[in-house]
């Protein structure tokens, strides 16, 4: 049995959206290093698409943060713009995150960046990670160096690193490895790693009174080291 048409029309549900933080510390206009973190960005934006879910790209740019940043460091005041990064840091789905080589290291704004955000802020974040150089020497940093920084962080880097040498950039192969670094972290936020991480085992992770952007506020008393301060056992 047909039901008669009513007049109504249904409309499509809205895919579901997803946020895409690029962080690039290149200080050139244009920057090599900005210009990587874009290409992934588009190619993960399209592979979202493919599986039915919108990426919405926020974009930091360090250059503009560079005195907020070193302020932080040394005074420990947070400036109106940096609290707005933070915040786009703390709400992403994902992170993408590039650097230029400087003297066989990551760039110190880069570094700095990440050391003055909230220990907790990151935990469970998929993250590509990105470098850029004048020469293939320097070609392990992402791996080296990196990875170390992220890992301290508690994120999820995915397993292929993205690295640009001048040469690199008209090469098919490089392509593909980009290809393949938005792939690894699109099946990550698909899959909901981080939703799944801050949800059953956040209380499994060591943290600070007020972290995790000032929402980490209990106490955990039974702890050994809170015993060990009362006196207790």
């Amino acid at each position: 049995m047909t039901t008669p048409f009513d007049g109504s029309v249904t409309e499509p549900a809205a895919a579901p959206t997803r946020t895409l933080a690029v962080v690039s510390a290149g200080t050139s206009d244009p920057s090599t290093t900005t210009m990587l973190a874009n290409r992934v960005a588009d190619a993960a934006a399209k592979i979202a698409a493919q599986r039915g879910f919108e990426l919405q790209i926020r974009f930091v740019d360090l250059r503009a943060l560079a005195e907020d940043v070193t302020t932080a460091l040394v005074a420990q005041h947070v400036s109106p713009a940096l609290q707005a990064a933070s915040d786009i840091m703390r709400d992403a789905d994902a992170i993408v995150a590039s650097t230029p080589v400087y003297k066989a290291g990551a760039s110190g704004l880069f570094t700095a960046f990440f050391q003055v955000l909230d220990n907790d802020l990151l935990i469970g974040t998929p993250v590509v990670l990105g470098a850029t150089a004048g020469s293939a020497r320097h070609a392990l940093v992402v791996d080296d160096q990196l990875r170390g920084l992220f890992s301290y962080l508690r994120t999820i880097t995915v397993p292929t690193g993205l690295f640009a040498a001048p040469d690199d950039w008209t090469s098919r192969e490089f392509g593909k490895r980009i290809e393949r670094a938005a792939t690894e972290l699109i099946a990550l936020v698909d899959g909901g790693f981080r939703e799944s991480v801050r949800g059953e085992s956040w209380g499994a992770y060591q943290h600070s009174y007020g972290s995790a952007g000032g929402t980490e506020l209990g106490i955990d008393f039974d702890s050994d080291l809170m015993k060990l301060a009362t006196g207790g056992r």
